[in-house]
């Protein structure tokens, strides 16, 4: 357990050094403030059901460019070889590496509560679907943070590893989509898949505990792939 914090402490101050984690922040912010200015003088609804779905959106989109780096980065440097040989199992690497990622992007979804203060300040919001969409939010962000960390362990190239974890993200996305172009026997696979129809009923506010186990079974099975991954080498 010391290991783990050490190592998270190191991997998460890495993360504050580097300006990728700034840029994907300010971009981040920008565009969903400017979807929350336009939307709320549109529609005047106190509410942030349309947010979660464009920070779904851009978390899609961005989550690669912070993950590519993780694993990738230490195989082009031939420092993971270094990590490696120390006396530190390796799922206590990959656990420091999805702790430190999953901690900033929880850290931009708490900047994004800004607006959810403007709500209370015009209006009445209701507060448990908030911090319910807030939630799915961090779960969503879970997954896609350990797929990326296991899309960078498999390669040293970053631009594949964005490439491989943003592949990944759009199966998952659209799997409901191509459920009716399957066979019988696979289309329920497909649709159970699916991360839109497990994101938005959370979203929404309704909360089912099939939904919660999706986002929490496929993020440890990420993170199982990545450490075998590395424990193979």
């Amino acid at each position: 357990m010391n290991a783990f914090l050490v190592l998270t402490r190191k991997e998460f101050s890495a993360a504050l050094l580097s300006p990728i984690a700034y840029t994907i922040a300010a971009v981040f912010l920008l565009v969903l403030g400017y979807t929350f200015s336009l939307t709320l003088f549109a529609t005047k609804v106190a509410n942030l059901n349309y947010i979660f779905h464009q920070m779904y959106v851009l978390s899609i989109l961005l989550v690669p460019v912070l993950t590519m780096r993780a694993v990738a980065e230490e195989r082009r440097n031939d420092t993971l070889e270094l990590l490696l040989s120390a006396p530190v199992a390796e799922v206590w690497m990959v656990l420091s590496k999805f702790a430190a990622t999953w901690a900033v992007m929880l850290a931009i979804y708490a900047l994004s509560g800004v607006y959810a203060l403007v709500l209370a300040w015009v209006g009445e919001p209701d507060w448990g679907p908030i911090l319910i969409g807030y939630a799915a939010m961090a779960l969503l962000s879970a997954l896609l943070v350990s797929v990326g960390l296991l899309a960078s362990s498999l390669t040293e190239n970053q631009v594949i590893a964005a490439a491989l974890s943003l592949g990944a993200f759009l199966m998952l996305w659209f799997a409901d989509s191509v459920a009716p172009m399957l066979p019988a026997v696979l289309e329920p696979v497909a649709l159970n898949l699916s991360l839109l129809a497990h994101f938005k009923p959370l979203v929404s506010g309704s909360v089912f505990l099939s939904d919660a186990m999706y986002f929490i079974s496929l993020t440890l099975c990420a993170l199982w792939l990545a450490s075998r991954q590395l424990a193979d080498r």
